[in-house]
């Protein structure tokens, strides 16, 4: 199996942008690694263009795939990342083994989204589905995919293998490359008692795409795999286990939030490499098999079960419903309080107008609103419906008052019409004196006459 090499990368977001190529201009970043889903293939963002044209590799980071669900791939997200990998002239591009969302057809029930991604039972069953579901998106991408371990709060009952003997039998069955996050591996030391060197030792070296380095932090005896955090010590160390038994082509820093100012990040980078220039490097890992003529089918009774037990799990996680037998409580409980965290969060980025206007109210609403309301249409429709929630007045404790209630009003219809408001239209609803407590019978129809328009 033929890799690219990368050498030392760093995940490339807006946010810093400019830190990140200030530091491949001075040969501390080698490659960048951009979120599939935040990257427009019509509008590529320019400081990407710059770094492209710099000669530094782009790697598109898909995160909505799903393809550790019960459901096949969806072909037009295969299509948006095969569309993204060709415009940024990537080498490859990689997903997670993971679900994001659940219910549907398959179980009769409502579709669910987590906005997260959420780990996978190690069962025969779910490997099944896992092994088909990347052959579908191997014969619908450009160039090669590589899949990432990921972190989890949650353990599932009855797992059937150790996440080193199910990564190794899905490189096998497929020859898809893996994208080893060792900063997961820690995380699920800790919250799952997993030994991160066991999964190691099982893991065809050759196959190792590239590395993910991030931090996190510990508390009540559960570490938080934020990438807000320095990288500590502890990932440092599985870094460098890695690194005694394989050769991998790349390695990554993470960072999503609090961005630090760039000195900050060019030690980290430093710190980095420095594990890896130190390690025991063993010779490069003999290649994987070539990809297999054809996976088997995973039968229809496979997803249908898989489906069932996500499904149960996410509607807990999500809806409020019962935890299903065998979960820890206490742990879906922090994993549920965690979503509804990052949700928030997520819904004031895409719309800041909202915490601007409600103020410290903000997150407490949010949250209440969010316990009986799962994602659905995604973090957009969110934000209007939250705002519209708001507004009916049903919940009186977080119903804003006198300015903030007319200003809510006016954003909400600036952005839940048919077609932007003109200016007379802005400055008509700007300059109305007070706003009816109860909705009316003609601003509820309206209301539900937009919301039937949106898509």
């Amino acid at each position: 199996m033929e890799h690219t090499k990368l050498g030392t990368g760093i995940g490339w977001r807006p946010e810093i942008a400019g830190t990140v190529e200030a530091l491949a201009e001075a040969g501390r970043v080698d490659w960048v690694e951009a979120v599939a889903e935040n990257v427009c293939p019509g509008h590529v963002p320019d400081s990407l263009v710059r770094l492209r044209e710099r000669g530094v590799t782009v790697v598109p980071h898909g995160v909505s795939l799903g393809l550790g669900g019960a459901e096949r791939p969806d072909p037009g997200r295969l299509a948006a990342l095969a569309q993204r990998a060709e415009v940024l002239g990537a080498p490859l591009v990689t997903e997670h083994i993971a679900f994001v969302r659940g219910g549907g057809e398959t179980t009769g029930s409502a579709p669910l989204e987590a906005g997260h991604l959420l780990p996978v039972p190690r069962t025969r069953d779910a490997l099944d589905v896992l092994c088909e579901n990347v052959r579908i998106a191997q014969e619908a991408l450009p160039v090669p995919l590589a899949l990432e371990n990921i972190a989890a709060l949650v353990a599932w009952p009855d797992e059937e293998m150790s996440e080193g003997a199910f990564l190794a039998e899905l490189v096998e069955r497929t020859g898809v490359r893996l994208l080893i996050d060792v900063a997961n591996l820690h995380t699920n030391r800790v919250n799952r008692g997993e030994d991160p060197v066991a999964a190691l030792d099982a893991l065809p070296a050759g196959s190792i795409a590239y590395v993910h380095v991030a931090g996190g932090y510990e508390k009540d005896g559960v570490w938080h795999d934020s990438h807000a955090h320095p990288v500590p010590a502890a990932v440092l160390d599985v870094l460098a286990a890695l690194y005694e038994r394989a050769c991998p082509p790349g390695v990554l820093l993470e960072r999503d939030d609090d961005f630090p100012a760039g000195d900050e990040l060019a030690a980290e980078l430093a710190a980095v490499r420095a594990v890896v220039d130190t390690a025991a490097l063993p010779p490069d890992g003999a290649p994987t098999a070539a990809l297999p003529a054809g996976v088997a089918p995973a039968a229809a009774e496979a997803r249908q079960r898989l489906a069932l037990r996500q499904t149960a799990l996410l509607s807990a996680l999500v809806a409020g419903t019962p935890v299903p037998e065998g979960f820890d409580r206490v742990r879906v409980g922090v994993q549920s309080r965690a979503l509804a965290a990052k949700r928030a969060g997520i819904v004031a980025k895409v719309a800041p107008e909202l915490p601007e206007i409600l103020g410290p109210a903000y997150r407490p609403a949010f949250l209440r609103y969010a316990a009986a309301r799962p994602l659905g249409g995604g973090y957009r429709r969110d934000a209007l419906d939250f705002a519209a929630h708001l507004l009916d007045g049903a919940d009186t404790a977080d119903a804003p008052d006198g300015a903030a209630l007319r200003r809510l009003h006016v954003w909400w219809r600036e952005r839940s019409g048919p077609a932007p408001l003109n200016g007379w239209q802005r400055r008509l609803l700007r300059h109305r004196s007070a706003i009816p407590r109860q909705p009316s019978r003609v601003f509820i129809r309206m209301r539900d006459t937009l919301r039937s328009k949106l898509p």
